[in-house]
């Protein structure tokens, strides 16, 4: 992602040797996201030359990293493709580069799919499932924290850089899923750890066009314990979206909740609220982005996002809900 923290060669060896990585043969930079320092780290352990990836975490404390890195361990133990955070001899996964904490993680194999088709949203929803119920009995518990409450600690600072137009919508929504939140049918709502983030940037598929197959999700630094539908709601408003206009494709995302709802059925509660979901996913991503793009950090090679996108996905999930019936249940 960004990077805030640059590290020398010496700094990554150091950590490496730590590891038994072996020898550091390149470090580079990643340009993508806002969040943390990453970088790509080539090592040759004396069997062959492998890519890792290494974060430095900016923002996430040593008391917060412990969830994320064991999640992505329990995960990987049952069997879900995601990074595994590498150990020291005394079997120790967080480590400090710089005066940060940091993490190594193997280098998940292929590319993204930037322009995905119902046959790449059908293995996204799958997996998605198989997700949510391995991690179902994980049992360390940290909220999603970009979640209501955040949403109602940051949208009066970025209230001031916005038009009469925008502050009507983000006040009305903001009091639209607080008031969502209090509701019975919200509280039923299945729970467990999300990922929260799970763009198409963040999971890597592989093989020949047309015939690609799902090898990983990553960065899972914003996952929290959160209702699964939230998580579904994230991936349909990008996963499936015309990225220009924002507008629902739905074809792709029924592609994506049918082979989702495959793996783990969705309850009437789930079906009824995704409405409701879908703008909570449209409006976290509008604040953050509104945050970041208004008030930035400094960085080497900083990319903040266009906010604009977000608020057009917002107004399009308020305006036109969208609802899904099982095939069967619509014949």
């Amino acid at each position: 992602m960004a990077v805030f923290t640059e590290v020398s060669l010496p700094e990554a060896q150091a950590l490496a040797t730590r590891l038994g990585l072996g020898q550091v043969l390149a470090l580079r930079g990643i340009t993508s996201g806002i969040e943390n320092t990453n970088y790509f780290l080539d090592a040759d352990d004396g069997r062959g030359t492998r890519q890792w990836v290494l974060t430095l975490f900016e923002r996430l404390t040593a008391e917060q990293l412990p969830f994320y890195l064991h999640l992505m361990k329990h995960l990987a133990g049952r069997g879900i493709p995601v990074p595994d955070p590498q150990a020291d001899a005394g079997g120790e996964i967080l480590h400090t580069v710089c005066g940060k904490p940091a993490a190594v993680v193997d280098k998940l194999a292929g590319g993204h799919q930037l322009a995905p088709s119902d046959h790449h949203c059908r293995q996204v929803g799958a997996m998605l499932a198989r997700m949510h119920l391995a991690g179902a009995d994980y049992p360390r518990q940290q909220p999603n924290l970009r979640g209501l409450a955040w949403w109602e600690e940051t949208i009066p600072v970025v209230r001031p850089f916005l038009t009469g137009a925008q502050r009507e919508l983000i006040d009305a929504e903001l009091a639209y899923q607080l008031h969502l939140a209090a509701s019975a049918g919200f509280q039923a709502l299945p729970r467990g750890p999300v990922h929260a983030d799970l763009f198409r940037d963040n999971v890597m598929f592989d093989g020949l066009p047309g015939h690609e197959k799902l090898t990983g999700f990553f960065d899972f630094y914003f996952a929290g314990v959160d209702t699964w539908l939230f998580d579904i709601a994230v991936c349909l408003n990008d996963w499936c979206i015309a990225l220009d206009s924002g507008r629902l494709d739905e074809q792709r995302a029924e592609a994506f909740l049918s082979a989702y709802d495959g793996e783990r059925a969705l309850t009437h509660d789930e079906m009824r609220l995704l409405p409701a979901l879908l703008r909570a996913g449209a409006l976290r991503f509008w604040v953050s982005r509104l945050w970041d793009f208004h008030l930035p950090r400094e960085a080497s090679m900083l990319q903040a996002h266009d906010p604009s996108h977000f608020e057009r996905v917002l107004r399009g999930r308020v305006n036109n809900p969208w609802h899904w019936l099982r095939r069967e249940a619509a014949a």
